[in-house]
């Protein structure tokens, strides 16, 4: 389990196939208080640490990830180079400071435009139908594992939705957002309440 506040940005040093991806990551973290088998959100994606090295401020990590889990998640992520955002999973006691993330992206979004409104900057992001029931004004939702509020939202012609998110310069700076230009794809997973409450709805009308 994730909150959505990512901690530090670090960057994909290589890419071994192994029938999998073998993945390793930077990191600034200090490898000694990371465990094997241990959850690392990576740009919103939850990857299971399987080796580590390294020193406090120089450390890595190495992921495998399927290839069922590249196909369903932005590709342009998985490349050595790539920045890539990294929160460890919530321990009990921990501060709750943006909303519940499982770690399991939903969708690939698409960002649509970025403008920059005095200090801060204006994202317009599209997400598919299938997502756009879950998707509300005042709502959370996680952006390549930032968690964030949808100011507004646009339905399409064609089902999906176009959604407004405003980007402080703290989160600009500290995470992959800043990156970010019109065409890029993002991982999205919408807030675990408003799937629970789309059920509910959808039980509510069957009765």
């Amino acid at each position: 389990m994730f909150t959505g506040i990512v901690t530090e940005v670090g960057n994909i040093l290589s890419i071994e196939d192994k029938g999998d991806h073998h993945i390793t990551i930077s990191c600034a973290m200090d490898p000694a208080r990371i465990a094997i088998g241990a959850s690392i959100a990576c740009s919103g994606v939850c990857l299971t640490v399987v080796d580590k090295g390294g020193v406090a401020g120089e450390g890595w990590f190495a992921v495998d990830v399927s290839g069922e889990t590249i196909k369903r998640t932005a590709p342009a992520q998985w490349q050595a180079g790539a920045p890539i955002n990294l929160e460890p999973a919530l321990k009990l006691g921990d501060e709750l400071g943006g909303h519940i993330v499982t770690g399991h992206v939903d969708a690939v979004g698409e960002v649509v435009s970025v403008t920059q409104v005095g200090g801060s900057w204006q994202y317009i992001v599209a997400a598919p139908k299938d997502l756009a029931p879950y998707i509300a004004a005042k709502g959370s939702i996680t952006v390549d594992g930032v968690s964030l509020t949808v100011n507004e939202v646009a339905d399409q012609a064609d089902g999906a939705c176009h959604f407004m998110l405003n980007i402080i310069p703290h989160t600009w700076q500290v995470t992959t957002l800043g990156r970010l230009a019109a065409g890029h794809k993002v991982n999205l997973e919408i807030d675990v309440l408003a799937r629970y409450l789309k059920r509910m709805q959808s039980l509510a009308a069957q009765g």
